[in-house]
Formats: structure tokens, C-alpha cells, sequence
């Protein structure tokens, strides 16, 4: 039983949802549209304000499918009336973080800079106060696209278990090791 799935989606003021013969659910909204191709087996209804996602019979593949595309779909409607953001914070001596336009050049202690091309649906802004670690935001109306870039700038340099060195989400808790000091009591 997906509880997922059986939820209804709220839909905001402003929010319009088209669903094609093939499927491909359209979500427009005061931030822009997104579109997601939904499985032939899963049937989208539109009543009283309210999204419902249906699946036509109780198979584990339905069952998955039913809450996958309802998380989806909610996903899209937050998405084009509030947006995503996501911040990552630069935790090191010398790490920097500048933004020309949708291209972020990252010093992450390498010999080199990273340069990291965006895609045109990513607004990105860094921020270099003193006193305090440099900070890369995100903003997006596509939650998948925003969370696969976070990831992929967080790779270059993923934060080290001793120091904390490297890049982290902004409230992100890092589980933390002694060094070989400690063990030799």
C-alpha cells in the first residue's frame, strides 16, 4: 500500500496542469514550467483544486510507480510556485568560490581551479564574507537538476572525516574522527 501515492496534491492559485495523450504531465506556475513523462499505467485526475495519481491494480511495479510519480509530481508543483534552494558551504585555508554569469570557478586546494559550467536552469550567487567560510547558493525550480548538481560540486572536494575540510551543505552534520593522538592512551 503506498501512502505515498494516495496523498492528493495540493494545487496553489496560479498553478495549471496539462496532461497529454501520451502522458507527459505539464505543470505551469508563477517561476516557470516543467514537464515529466508519466508511465501509461499510472492515471493522473484533476478535482476540486487537487492533483490524484492512480494506479490501476495492486502489483509491486504499480505500487512503486504510484508513489514514485506522486512524489514527482508535488515536487514540480512546489517547485513552480515557491523554487528550490540549496546552499554549500567552503570549509578550508584558501578555499574560494566566484561566479561569472551560470560558470562558478571553485579553489579547492588543487593545483588547478575547477570550473564548472551550469545548466541555464540553475541561478547560482557566492558569497566571500570575512570571518566566515565561503558560500555557494543554488536556486532552481527543478528539485532532480538542483540536488544532481549540489552533488556533483560536492564531489570535487567531499568533506574529509578529520578536519571537516571541503565542501558541505550549509547545516550539514559531519560525523567527525580523532587523529592518532587519541589512540595512544
Amino acid at each position: 500500500m503506498s501512502r505515498v501515492g494516495k496523498a492528493p496534491i495540493a494545487l496553489p492559485a496560479g498553478v495549471t496542469i496539462t496532461v497529454s495523450a501520451e502522458n507527459v504531465v505539464t505543470v505551469k506556475g508563477p517561476k516557470g514550467e516543467l514537464q515529466q513523462a508519466v508511465d501509461s499505467d499510472i492515471t493522473i485526475a484533476q478535482e476540486d483544486g487537487q492533483l490524484l495519481v492512480q494506479r490501476p491494480s495492486e502489483q509491486k511495479r504499480h505500487k512503486a510507480l504510484h508513489g514514485l510519480y506522486r512524489a514527482l509530481l508535488n515536487n514540480m508543483v512546489v517547485g513552480v510556485t515557491e523554487g528550490y534552494k540549496v546552499q554549500q558551504e567552503l570549509v578550508g585555508v584558501g578555499y574560494r568560490a566566484t561566479n561569472t554569469g551560470n560558470t562558478l570557478d571553485l579553489v579547492l586546494g588543487y593545483s588547478h581551479h575547477y570550473v564548472f559550467e551550469l545548466p541555464k536552469e540553475i541561478k547560482v550567487t557566492t558569497t566571500a564574507d570575512k570571518g566566515k567560510n565561503p558560500t555557494i547558493i543554488l536556486e532552481s525550480i527543478d528539485k532532480q537538476l538542483i540536488g544532481q548538481v549540489a552533488a556533483k560540486i560536492r564531489s570535487l572536494r567531499a568533506p574529509e572525516p578529520y578536519k571537516g575540510k571541503g565542501i558541505k551543505f550549509v547545516g550539514e552534520v559531519l560525523r567527525r574522527k580523532a587523529g592518532k593522538s587519541a589512540s595512544k592512551k
